[in-house]
């Protein structure tokens, strides 16, 4: 395996961690305090378009994308590093580099799949973050952990597709700037297990769509994100033209979207944890308790050397499972970027764990990123499918070996 980062690379992650040193941190403050005066504004504050300048201003934009037409052309090991970096700042610095989920996964599939039209239309908003965009595939009916259940309905009538269905967990759709939606449904309920299902380009203003609600994650809104809809799709037609890359070829977009996607994920999670890592060294060599810093209890020292284990591990998992993409392929990554899957969230949910009891009181509180941070690792066991799932599918690869 070879980690090895070109020139422009190092560059690159240079610039990446000064722009977090003097653009982000800084404007964390400024952020939490315009989001608390807008309670029910559903996109981010007017500080987060001021670091977006800086950001563009420094070459530090799309950087996500490995298409050297439309993004940095960066492999997957070059990018990881610069993903960890934005995962310390998680509700500032994706989306002020444009590297922002669900926009990233949607700008890949439209990249590798997307005709010149759809790109034309689509694609290039979202690369100059003039637009946002969600992505319509779990539903609250079915066990969206088995993606086969998908009910949605997408319906060839004549020169339209009619799509009709009830979705949730659409991050961003509640953003006034979300203006697409990539909707998966079934377009042949008769084909074969993974040639079933469809996506399709469905704009938020198409009648029939309609945001139902937001959802919460352990009581956050994420407000500044557009938060996570329900939508329901009543009949809502497009032209046949808004299908995304061939009919009932679904499930081979969904796997094309979700191998980068993972590693963007797997590496902003490692970069919550190292700032929990930190926050939690500086808090116990700052408090007393016992007659002795809290450092020097050694249960608290245990935990910062398990938590550097665990991170030191997962990010190796994380740079084979990208440098395997680079090299062989999605699907030769395959097993690989399941275990991510499992590893990355657990580790990062132990460690922000520890920190926040480290803090006490205080870890649970506004007063720390801490408690968000944990919300967000945890949640991320299930949206990324839930552990379980990866876990079987690498016991099927191994035991694959010796059948």
């Amino acid at each position: 395996m070879d980690f090895a980062f070109s020139d422009r690379a190092l560059d690159l992650q240079r610039t990446a961690g000064e722009f977090m040193d003097e653009c982000v941190y800084p404007a964390e403050e400024t952020f939490h305090a315009q989001v608390a005066a807008h309670p029910q504004r559903w996109d981010s504050p007017p500080v987060v378009a001021d670091v977006k300048k800086e950001a563009r201003s420094r070459g530090l934009w799309n950087l996500f994308l490995p298409h050297a037409e439309f993004g940095a052309g960066l492999s997957n090991v070059e990018y990881a590093p610069i993903a960890e970096l934005t995962g310390r700042s998680p509700y500032i610095a994706p989306e002020a580099m444009n590297c922002a989920a669900p926009d990233t996964g949607n700008m890949e599939l439209l990249a590798m799949f997307g005709t010149r039209e759809q790109q034309e239309r689509w694609l290039r908003p979202l690369l100059d973050g003039e637009i946002r965009s969600c992505f319509s595939m779990t539903e609250p009916d079915v066990a969206s952990s088995d993606a086969n259940n998908i009910a949605t309905r997408i319906v060839r009538d004549g020169d339209e597709y009619v799509v009709t269905g009830r979705k949730w967990w659409s991050s961003g759709a509640m953003n006034p700037r979300c203006k697409l939606s990539i909707v998966m449904g079934i377009s042949a309920p008769d084909g074969e297990r993974h040639r079933r299902h469809s996506m399709i380009l469905v704009p938020m203003d198409t009648p029939g769509v309609t945001v139902v609600r937001p959802t919460t994650v352990f009581g956050y809104t994420d407000q500044s994100h557009g938060g996570h809809a329900e939508i329901v799709f009543d009949g809502v037609r497009v032209p046949a033209s808004n299908l995304l890359g061939g009919e009932d070829a679904g499930f081979a977009l969904a796997q094309a979207r979700l191998g980068p996607g993972r590693i963007h994920h797997c590496m902003r999670l490692i970069g919550m944890a190292e700032r929990a890592l930190e926050l939690m060294c500086k808090r116990a060599l700052g408090r007393t308790a016992f007659g002795r810093p809290v450092a020097d209890q050694g249960v608290v020292r245990d935990w910062i050397a398990e938590s550097r284990i665990r991170l030191e591990q997962a990010r190796l998992l994380v740079f084979k499972a990208a440098w395997l993409m680079d090299t062989v392929g999605n699907k030769g990554a395959a097993l690989e970027i399941a275990a991510i899957k499992v590893v990355a969230p657990e580790a990062a949910r132990w460690v922000i764990d520890r920190a926040i009891q480290v803090h006490g009181a205080a870890g649970v509180s506004q007063d720390t990123p801490l408690a968000n941070l944990y919300a967000a690792a945890r949640t991320l066991q299930i949206a990324d499918g839930p552990d379980e799932v990866h876990r079987r599918s690498v016991a099927r690869g191994e035991l694959a070996r010796w059948r």
